[in-house]
Parts: structure tokens; sequence; C-alpha cells
């Protein structure tokens, strides 16, 4: 029998996250991640690539259409293994399954990349965004605000949001749910409102179609790369599978409502644009939508800095709410230190992992340029897409009979791994940077850490004696009850001990006046099942 909180006797056998998101929260964690401050602040992205209004329209839609092929060949890998991590839980099933121990290796290189570098990078990203904008009334004179007060409005928007995140699966959601209305409200007065300049007859910039399209295929590839960048996040919904419910049903549904509302959202609000401002204002606007609102809202154009703000603060809410479950499934594959598996026993939320990944965030924002972190990101990532829809196509060779709610056509998972592999090879060859370079040599650097520590299991000397009593700490501090206890026991033996793949702790104490056959399951503050061994 189990201790709950409050001690009173809990039936389970351990703790887990809760199946707390549904099929409208689940949309909104896809809707809400994928549409932050790029469409807002800058979507000249696109337009300097493809030089005219109709091609970039028709980029717009394109990216929206790959992004979709991505996120089904998603759904099946997350309706046939049905475990939250996206990809880390694809690739070890895939690879590391059975007696192919090497196959941990493809999973581990992914967790390497993702953990320390890809899904911080974008929460950094998206919330300095939002300090920029908080920042930026009080600067009102300056071209940009400085460095310092942004950095910290960005510092406390992460900390405010893991704190939500750690406190309540359901508050992040219904935050994830507000702020989503709320973009999509923007979205409508801007489509509105370039709909009513159309009806007007002002016509002049949208009807310049096709004119002055770029014609070198290089510029092509970087306009339809700056749109996929708006796009991230397609596939937050398969770090969460575990918390979705009926996940057979609601993650292809969500899908399917998800990315074509925010692909025609993109493109609506790109014709709203172009029917109030020219190309060259567009390309000269360091924020398009508020440009867009001091022409069209007059007095209330105040609002749309306000609707961008909550756009940000969304994405970087649904971005950590998912980095924090990648984070919790390599932990619980021991692939990072097993604390970081944790679950607050009160909360049922993946507090130490969503801690960790807030933690990583504010180092990257430190140093301040984060130029070099969004190139590695640009280039890992679809790489990491190509090895897990690889995955895919695996699964279907080595196991047509595994069980797939959900199956999707066998040319898509096709397509969406030439253009992963086309999308990962094509800035390096176009740029020839040497940042590209310099993530490879990261990527490589994970197997310093792998083939010691996760292939092999080498012990540091000390390092456990000292693990253990950050452990033994954090359980006393989770769970007030065993404090007194916990120290007692500890000092006298604690290992941390391998059982059907979940970890236990056996504590063993030295008393005679407690028999050897006194056993006490204790849930604690984990996903895994705790064992107070007294002899």
């Amino acid at each position: 029998m189990g201790i709950e909180n409050g001690g009173r006797p809990n039936t389970k056998s351990n703790t887990e996250l809760e199946k707390n998101v549904g099929l409208l929260s689940a949309t909104a964690l896809i809707v809400g991640t994928m549409i932050g401050s790029g469409i807002f602040i800058s979507p000249k992205g696109v337009l300097e690539g493809t030089g005219s209004v109709g091609l970039s329209l028709i980029t717009w839609a394109a990216c929206g259409l790959l992004s979709m092929f991505g996120a089904l060949a998603y759904a099946e890998l997350g309706t046939s293994i049905p475990k939250s991590g996206g990809e880390h839980a694809y690739l070890m099933y895939t690879f590391a399954s059975g007696k192919r121990k090497i196959g941990t290796l493809v999973a581990f290189l992914y967790d390497w990349v993702g953990i320390l570098i890809l899904r911080p990078t974008m929460f950094t990203v998206m919330t300095l965004s939002l300090g920029t904008y908080m920042v930026k009334p009080f600067y009102s004179t300056c071209k940009d605000p400085p460095d310092l007060p942004v950095k910290l409005c960005t510092i406390a928007a992460m900390l405010f949001l893991a704190v939500v995140n750690s406190y309540s699966v359901k508050w992040a959601t219904y935050l994830q749910n507000i702020t989503t209305c709320i973009k999509l409200f923007a979205i409508v007065i801007i489509t509105g409102g370039g709909l009513y300049k159309i009806c007007s007859g002002n016509t002049m910039y949208i009807a310049e179609g096709f004119q002055d399209t770029a014609k070198d295929p290089s510029l092509i590839a970087i306009a339809f790369y700056n749109g996929l960048w708006a796009y991230e996040g397609w596939n937050n919904l398969n770090y969460v599978t575990e918390e979705l419910k009926n996940p057979e049903r609601n993650l292809p549904l969500a899908i399917y409502l998800g990315i074509p509302l925010t692909t025609v959202a993109y493109v609506l609000t790109n014709i709203g644009f172009f029917a109030v401002m020219s190309k060259e204002e567009i390309l000269v606007s360091h924020a398009v939508a508020v440009t867009w609102s001091n022409e069209m809202l007059g007095v209330m154009s105040w609002i749309m800095p306000v609707f961008v703000c909550c756009s940000c603060l969304g994405s970087a809410n649904g971005c950590l709410f998912a980095s924090g479950r990648l984070c919790f499934a390599a932990a619980r594959d021991e692939h990072i230190p097993t604390i970081l598996s944790f679950i607050q026993i009160k909360r049922l939320t993946p507090m130490p992992s969503i801690l960790f990944t807030t933690t990583i965030a504010i180092i990257t924002l430190i140093p301040g340029d984060l130029s070099t972190l969004i190139d590695f990101y640009s280039f890992s990532i679809w790489l990491g897409y190509g090895v897990t829809i690889l995955a895919l196509l695996v699964l279907r060779y080595t196991e047509p009979d595994l069980k797939r709610p959900y199956k999707v056509p066998i040319l898509i998972p096709i397509l969406v791994l030439l253009m992963s592999f086309y999308l990962t090879l094509s800035p390096v060859i176009q740029t020839g940077r040497v940042t590209f370079l310099y993530a490879v040599f990261f990527i490589i650097s994970g197997l310093i850490f792998y083939f010691p520590f996760i292939y092999y299991k080498l012990k540091v000397p000390y390092f456990s004696e000292y693990y253990n009593y950050l452990l033994v700490s954090f359980l006393s501090k989770c769970h007030p009850n065993l404090k007194n206890e916990l120290l007692n026991i500890f000092g006298t033996h604690l290992n941390i001990i391998n059982l059907f793949g979940k970890v236990s702790l056996c504590f063993v104490l030295k008393c005679n006046s407690i028999k050897s056959s006194n056993y006490f399951k204790l849930n604690l503050s984990s996903a895994h099942l705790y064992k107070l061994d007294i002899s």
C-alpha cells in the first residue's frame, strides 16, 4: 500500500502523469505553439526570398502542407507507440528494443542535441521576443531597447512559465487555450482589416501578384526555410501522448484541425498585410503587425503589441510544456540522470525536467547572440525529423503486424524524408557557414558520454554517493513526512537498483525492533515505484 499526499493510503502501484489533455487543449497546443511572434513581427523572411506577393503566399501554403505531411507521419508513430517523449520514444522502440542495445545510440544522440540545444533554444527565442515587446514601450525613442532589461524580462517570463507548468498541467493547458484564442482573434482583426481594404478597392499592393519573383533557387530555398521556422511546433503533441485523452482518436484529429487552421491563418494574415502595406514597407518594418495597426486601428493601435505579447507567451508555454516531457522520457530510459524523470506527487507534473529545461534556456540567453544557436537549430531539427521518419519506414518493414490505429499513405513519409535531407544539406551547401560544422562536432561529441556511461554503464568514483545524497534530499523535501526517516536511513546503506526497467530505491536499515519481512511501498515524487526495505 502506498502513501498519498497527507499520509492517506494509496492503492496505486506508481505515480503517473494524468491524462488532462483533451481534443481542444491538444489542438490549442499545436496551434498555439506554431503561431508565435514570427507572423506578427517579421514575416519578411519569406518575402525576401520569394520577391513577390504571389510566390510568398504560395510558399506559406506549401510550408503548411509539408508540416501537415510530417505531422501525419508522426501521428502514425504516436498512435502505434503511445509514449511521451516524441522522437526519443520512437527511436528507442525502433532501434533499441530487444537485443539491439547499440540502437540506444540513435536515441541518445537525439536526446543529447534536443535537451541541451534544440528545445532550450526554441524556448529562448520565443521568450526573447516576449521580453523585447514588454520592454519596447519604455524605450520608444530607441530603435532597439537595451539588452539588460530585455533579458531580465525574458528570464522573468521563463520563470513564470516554469512555475505554471510545474504547479499544474491544467493551469498550463488553460493558459495555452486562452493565449491561442487571443492570437486567433488578432489574426481575425488583421484579416478583416485587409479584406475591408480590398473590398474598398485598395488592391494596388496585392495586385502585383508575381511581379519581381526571385529566379535564384537558393533564395527560394531560404524563403522556404524561413516559412518552416514559423511552423515549428507541429510535432509538440507527440511529446505528451501519455497525457492525451484517447490518443488513438485525438492525436490525428488534433493534427487535422490544428495545422490546416494555422496554414489558413498564416495565408490570411499575409493577405491582410499586403492589402494595407507595400512590399517595401513590410521589408523595412521591424514589427509588421504594429506598423499595420498604426495605419488601420488609429487610437486602438496599442492593442496589437498586447496581442503579440500574448502570442509569444502562448508559444513559449507550449514549447516548455512539450520540452519538459522530452527530458522526462530521456531520464526515464536513463539517458540522463533519473532524478529528471521524477513527478511531483501532489501536482503530478514533471517538475525537475521543467526546471532543468528552463535552466538550460536561461544559460543560452546569457551570451547575447542567438544567431549561431538558431543556425544550429535549423540544421539539427530537420536531421532529427529525417531520422524519425526513417524509423517509421523501418517499422513498416520490420514490424508489418504492429497495431497502427492510424496509418499514413507510404508516399507521405517518403516525401518528408527526402525534404528533411534536402533541408539539412541545403544551407550547408549554399552558405558554407562554419556553424554547421560546429553542429556536427557537437552531435558527435555525444559519443564521448554515450559509450562509457550509457553503453558500458561506467560509474564515476564517488559520484554515486553525491547523487544519492541529492536524491534523498530531493525526496525529503518533496515528501516531508519521510524526512526524518530518510535522514536516519541515509548513511547506513543506500543503493539504486534496476528492476524490470524501472528505477527503484532500496533503503536497507538495520533495526532489531522491526522484522525483516516488513516492506513498505511508498509513492514519492517519481513516475516509478519506490520500495522501502527495512530489515
